[in-house]
């Protein structure tokens, strides 16, 4: 098959997978409820292992990813169909994502006025920023992305892990594109300083162990 037909191949297959998805929204919009489990079959791999980077975590990625579909449901009349609707979705998920963070930054903030006040704290689990630096199976990249602003790791993962157009970036990040593309550039440059810091402290705790 030459390069010409794998390309029209590829448009037919991506004409007919938008086609489906209307057709999945305007049922599920009717109130048919497995055409709407037919959306989640469609996008939750993608979404949930997108927000596995956002998160840092694969239980909030669980979580956030369930509850992006539950809103998601209750709120599909509110999709404007001008855009894909992983691209709504998406934007669902990356709020929740983002409230949760500020939930905990809170909750571990009151935490740690309690302990310096000598006031004993119950522990409801480790906290999600603390967990994720210590996790084995963390690759080096994911450890750096987590050293990132919210705003710089979450624009990294749309383009490089989700491979977002600059048009679906602006859009759910709600941004024009001429800021995606700098914040996007900034982002890549505090991801190599992050990976090098990284690198740099694996190579001394390696020197340190060998003196």
């Amino acid at each position: 098959m030459d390069e010409a037909s794998s390309k029209r191949n590829e448009r037919v297959a991506t004409e007919k997978n938008s086609f489906d998805e209307v057709a999945l929204i305007e049922a599920a919009l009717a109130g048919d409820a497995a055409a709407f489990e037919g959306l989640v079959v469609q996008h939750q791999d993608r979404l949930y292992h997108a927000m596995i980077h956002v998160t840092g975590s694969v239980h909030d990625a669980e979580e956030v990813t369930q509850e992006a579909f539950i809103r998601a449901f209750v709120k599909l009349d509110t999709f404007q169909q001008n855009s894909q609707f992983f691209t709504w979705l998406y934007r669902v998920a990356f709020n929740i994502a983002l409230s949760r963070k500020r939930r905990q930054k809170i909750r571990l903030s009151l935490d740690q006025q309690r302990e310096e006040a000598g006031e004993e704290v119950v522990s409801d689990g480790e906290p999600v920023d603390a967990n994720m630096i210590r996790q084995d199976d963390v690759s080096l990249v994911q450890s750096a992305l987590q050293q990132l602003s919210d705003e710089h790791r979450s624009i990294l993962v749309l383009r490089e892990m989700n491979e977002s157009s600059y048009e679906e970036m602006a859009e759910i990040l709600e941004l024009s594109i001429g800021t995606v593309r700098s914040r996007l550039n900034r982002a890549r440059k505090q991801l190599r300083l992050a990976i090098e810091q990284l690198r740099e402290a694996e190579s001394g705790s390696v020197d340190s162990s060998l003196g």
